[in-house]
């Protein structure tokens, strides 16, 4: 346990920005599970959802969740999905 003042305010920070970070990535993880769900399933999807997918990502770049180059895999990887299911 933190003993002088300033550690205990950055074992507080620290549990409030790993409480954030994960909301972030578990909410990106889950629209891309959702939307490859119903990729797989054979529904119809539509560019607004590979725009929230998108913002997700985005958001978790901004926030230093993920790197660079992590998150244009992602974006690639979904929208070549995208690509593929629209020219079914």
């Amino acid at each position: 346990m933190p003993i002088t003042k300033s550690a205990k305010k950055a074992m507080n920070r620290s549990q409030k920005l790993e409480a954030r970070n994960k909301d972030f990535k578990i909410k990106m993880k889950m629209a891309m599970k959702k939307f490859t769900k119903s990729i797989e399933k054979g529904e119809s999807v539509t560019l607004e959802q590979l725009s929230h997918i998108f913002k997700r990502i985005d958001k978790c770049l901004k926030v230093g969740i993920l790197k660079p180059r992590n998150a244009a895999r992602k974006k690639a990887r979904m929208s070549k999905m995208f690509h593929a299911a629209q020219s079914k």
